[in-house]
């Protein structure tokens, strides 16, 4: 199996399970605080991850163990609260597919932070899947409401984080292996996560209520799935195939919550699709040979 057909069934994994953990928040939220649901988020991928973090913690050198950190904290903990937020006001599918302005943020994060340099062929794809992704934000009639542009900023601020966090891994924790990032990064954060639960009076809540469990099991599968699993996924992706490329997970990512949309009777109709289309030739032409 070659570099690139294995990087491509990498990219569509993580399309299908985060472009499906918008429709988990909005799950969670029924019954339970944003900030419930995204510190739940986190413990659950903590607590999964545990066994591997108290494995791996004493091989990581101790002057990667603040950088593991914060990379948590900017890749997983801060757009947890912020996404979680954000979906109060706006639908996942729209949320979805904000979030593909995380290429653009790790090209300028990069260039800003890390000294990094971007071949013509990825700005020319993530221009042209950039648009694509204005263009089915505008074909969805989201933004004739000044409110909804306050939970849009949300999710801006949480692109920002994981473009910065993208970069830094790449640069600072290449030779770190992916479960241990993923592992080490995703206990460390479950302790502020789990005082943030607490102040929330989360576990003052009738517990056993069915409504709280069945919102409580989203925010565990989110965590599960769409933290713990995702992550260790996404920095293999990123040591495999660059940081740009990585990034890119986020144009596939619309597809799915638009997908979901369908599902739960969002409007989605050609326009819809021809905007994923035009997504999907900026990420095949930001992967050509050359392009890196």
């Amino acid at each position: 199996m070659g570099k690139g057909f294995l990087n491509w069934l990498i990219f569509i994994l993580l399309s299908i399970i985060w472009g499906s953990s918008f429709i988990m928040m909005k799950e969670g939220l029924l019954n339970l605080s944003a900030f419930q649901v995204a510190s739940l988020r986190i413990i659950f991928s903590g607590i999964v991850l545990l066994p591997a973090a108290v494995k791996h913690f004493k091989s990581i050198p101790n002057d990667k163990v603040l950088i593991i950190f914060l990379s948590g904290v900017l890749g997983s903990l801060l757009p947890a609260y912020l996404f979680c937020v954000a979906e109060m006001g706006i639908d996942g599918a729209l949320a979805g597919t904000l979030n593909s302005l995380t290429p653009i943020f790790v090209i300028i994060t990069g260039a800003l932070f890390f000294s990094s340099k971007t071949s013509a062929n990825k700005i020319l794809g993530i221009c042209i899947a950039f648009t694509g992704s204005i263009l089915l934000l505008l074909s969805k009639g989201h933004m004739h409401e000044s409110q909804n542009l306050v939970y849009v900023s949300y999710v801006v601020l949480a692109t920002i984080f994981y473009g910065f966090n993208v970069n830094m891994v790449h640069k600072h924790l290449h030779h770190i292996g992916s479960i241990q990032i993923a592992s080490v990064a995703l206990t460390l954060n479950a302790i502020p996560a789990l005082i943030v639960l607490y102040f929330t009076g989360y576990f003052s809540l009738p517990l056993s209520n069915s409504g709280i469990l069945y919102s409580t099991g989203h925010a565990a599968l989110l965590g599960i799935l769409g933290t713990a699993i995702a992550s260790i996924i996404f920095y293999v992706l990123i040591k495999r195939a660059g940081a740009v490329f990585s990034s890119m997970v986020t144009y596939g990512i619309p597809i799915v919550a638009n997908f979901w949309g369908i599902i739960y009777g969002e409007e989605v109709g050609l326009k819809q699709f021809a905007c994923l289309g035009l997504i999907l030739i900026g990420v095949y032409i930001a992967n050509r040979k050359g392009a890196d």
